[in-house]
């Protein structure tokens, strides 16, 4: 049978054994719903009764653009080495290893297209951390340090023209026209694309556009 978004919840509902606080990776190209996922699951998960389930984006790692102006990577903003990524399997490894204490992860604001320092608290009672983002399953610099901290990882899969629709959607509904939109995609957004496409063989499990629509809610 298709995979649907029951499957998912009851898998990730099962990841947190023993006690112990599990971390769920979901990657996948640029435009491909990753975000949508996550958030869904995490809204689904924690339903009406305390929260157990904290959401981390990956986007939080975006080098300042005054970092990016210095190091002369301004243009192409998004790709691997425009994050830092040591510092995202960092708190990737303090999540897993202190989970008594609150921490802090870094958001990202979408208008402004920056970093936020501390604007994401993971509390204690958070006993399953959803992380999503391209890169989770590169192979290169620094990235490789990430895998071995997820428990599971995920992989979001959209047709190709649907996904850089949307993706020229989500540029023009932060400021781009569409002509700006469009190039941006085409210049940097497809060639990271490419990247992430080349890392899905490393998910444990393959998730298909449908799976993240499909589906009333919890299982009982």
């Amino acid at each position: 049978m298709p995979l649907a978004f029951d499957d998912l919840l009851h898998r990730a509902r099962a990841l947190p054994r023993g006690g112990r606080r599990a971390i769920l990776g979901i990657a996948g190209s640029p435009g491909a719903g990753k975000s949508t996922l996550a958030e869904r699951l995490v809204r689904e998960l924690n339903g009406a009764g305390d929260p157990w389930v904290a959401h981390v984006p990956m986007d939080g790692f975006h080098l300042a653009d005054a970092e990016l102006e210095r190091l002369g990577l301004r243009d192409r903003k998004g790709a691997p080495d425009t994050f830092d990524a040591a510092g995202y399997a960092a708190l990737l490894r303090r999540l897993r290893e202190e989970p008594g204490d609150v921490v802090y992860a870094p958001g990202f604001e979408r208008v402004l297209e920056q970093p936020v320092t501390g604007a994401i608290p993971v509390p204690p009672t958070a006993r399953l951390v959803v992380t999503e983002g391209n890169y989770l399953l590169l192979a290169t610099g620094h990235w490789p340090r990430v895998r071995p901290l997820l428990d599971e990882a995920w992989f979001c899969e959209l047709p190709e023209r649907e996904r850089v629709r949307r993706l020229v959607a989500r540029h023009e509904r932060f400021g781009k026209t569409h002509e700006e939109a469009v190039a941006w995609v085409a210049r940097s957004d497809e060639h990271n694309a490419e990247l992430v496409a080349a890392t899905r063989g490393r998910a444990d499990l393959v998730v298909p556009v449908g799976a993240i629509s499909a589906g009333s809610g919890p299982r009982p």
